[in-house]
């Protein structure tokens, strides 16, 4: 015991004082290895020892009390970043020493399946206590993710107003305008002073989060317009509000898309937008935060997507994560077969000229990237809304006039680096035909595939590089082996 308390303490030196997320989750982690490694002391401890339970439940409560301390300091967003990072058996004991109060700000931070994951191993009383101190628009985030027994005993203390208002966002789609709304705003009228609107201001207990603008309007709630805070407070206090607010401002509507909402973020800089119902009358607004998140999911899934893939746990169980992987890779193995069947037609050319096998690999690859390059711009350019039926011709013209300059340029590397490794200006004339073809492959199925999926209202990025990658090796294969069936034999 002597030797394992020596142990002990020296895990206990050198203690971290957390400065960002990524140093609290090392933390956390160099807790919980500790934590493991005592348990595994205690484990070897000879069977009679009744001393080892008593140690190793110390141990445990000592540990926990650091965790539970360092926890307590960090942001919900921090928390939610450490939980996102760990295997699930670290994942649970870290969320069972957050406090119940704070669990329902975490739960709006975390990713899907780690929520899902979560709301998984609590019971009713939790997730009650978790969910009940949080808004309206806050609850409807979290709402399809909990048991609807949970929501109802929820609603049971919300006011009217409030329980209006979680029906109200309910009602609209995932990925609108009025899924991510609040409905935490200042609102005043336009016919009184700026001295009275200070007034107003000082009798609150804090200003709504990202308020730089209070909107304007009239007796029905209809909006007028918005004043910007900072013309509030150097504006003479008699002035009224009538003359210093601006009557052209961004309104969105509940059932615009959540993405062009961002698009409009980004475009113009805002803090904030009104939200207006179809008659005008003012019923929310959006916000900045709210904004970055459905960028950040968006991005999040436009990777995922362009690799076939769904969002799944990092540390997701084996079978889970096969049956994400598994369907496009399988699509993956018919289309390289289909390649490397093409090239087999052509094995009598290979035969003859051993060096194609070489150089076929080379046409294929750059014709890959080529297409990649395309279809990013591509995806990305759709996703900010910048492509109509009036640009997208002239587009395709560019990325195929594009293709050609590089496949001609290319080309002729590629030709020089032939003909200097086999001694035959042909088989350099060759490669540079080939290269400039599947580059003109690579750019049209870059753009066919996103154009052709958003145009029937898909995912543009969903297994696009697969499909790229097919087009251009199996094409690129039947180009180059091909001309040089017709010309080198």
């Amino acid at each position: 015991m002597v030797e394992q308390a020596t142990q002990l303490k020296s895990l206990e030196r050198n203690r971290l004082e957390p400065e960002d997320a990524q140093e609290a989750l090392e933390h956390v982690q160099e807790l919980l290895r500790r934590q493991h490694l005592v348990e595994e002391l205690v484990h070897r401890q000879e069977a009679g020892d009744t001393r080892a339970p008593l140690v190793e439940a110390l141990v445990h409560r000592q540990h926990d009390a650091e965790l539970g301390a360092l926890l307590e300091d960090l942001h919900p967003a921090d928390i939610a970043f450490i939980l996102e990072s760990l295997p699930k058996e670290d994942r649970q004991a870290v969320w069972q020493l957050v406090r119940p109060e704070r669990a329902g700000e975490i739960l709006l931070e975390v990713a899907d399946w780690v929520r899902e994951s979560l709301i998984s191993t609590m019971d009713q009383e939790e997730l009650v206590a978790a969910t009940e101190n949080l808004e309206a628009d806050e609850l409807a985030d979290l709402a399809p993710d909990l048991p609807p027994e949970v929501v109802a005993e929820v609603q049971k203390g919300l006011t009217d107003e409030e329980r209006a208002r979680l029906t109200e966002v309910m009602s609209y789609p995932e990925d609108s305008v009025g899924a991510i709304m609040d409905f935490e705003m200042v609102r005043v009228r336009n016919d009184v002073t700026l001295e009275v609107v200070l007034r107003y201001l000082r009798r609150l207990q804090e200003l709504p989060d990202h308020t730089d603008q209070i909107f304007v309007v009239d007796r029905h709630d209809k909006l007028m317009g918005s004043l910007a805070i900072n013309r509030l407070i150097v504006s003479d206090p008699d002035t009224q509000v009538a003359d210093v607010m601006e009557t052209e401002i961004l309104t969105l509507a509940p059932l615009d898309e959540a993405d062009e909402a961002a698009a409009a973020f980004e475009r113009y800089d805002l803090v904030s937008a009104p939200v207006v119902d179809a008659v005008g009358r003012l019923i929310g607004r959006v916000t900045v935060n709210e904004v970055v998140d459905v960028i950040r999911e968006a991005s999040d899934e436009q990777a995922l997507s362009k690799a076939g893939l769904q969002e799944e746990d990092i540390f997701a169980p084996i079978p889970q994560a096969i049956r994400n992987r598994a369907p496009w890779l399988l699509v993956n193995l018919c289309t390289a077969s289909t390649a490397a069947f093409v090239a087999s037609r052509f094995e009598d050319t290979v035969g003859h000229i051993v060096i194609l096998a070489f150089l076929m690999s080379i046409v294929a690859g750059i014709g890959g990237n080529s297409g990649n390059q395309t279809m990013t711009l591509i995806i990305r350019a759709l996703a900010v809304g910048r492509i109509n039926s009036a640009n997208v011709g002239k587009l395709v013209r560019r990325e195929l006039e594009i293709a050609l300059v590089v496949g001609l340029g290319g080309g002729a590397v590629a030709a020089l680096f032939a003909w200097a490794i086999s001694g035959r200006y042909s088989l350099g004339l060759v490669m540079m035909a080939a290269m400039v073809l599947n580059l003109l492959v690579g750019a049209c199925i870059g753009m066919l595939v996103p154009l052709t999926r958003s145009r029937f209202g898909k995912d543009p990025a969903i297994g696009s590089s697969v499909l790229l990658t097919f087009a251009t090796d199996t094409m690129g294969f039947f180009i180059f082996l091909g001309l040089a069936t017709l010309f080198l034999l």
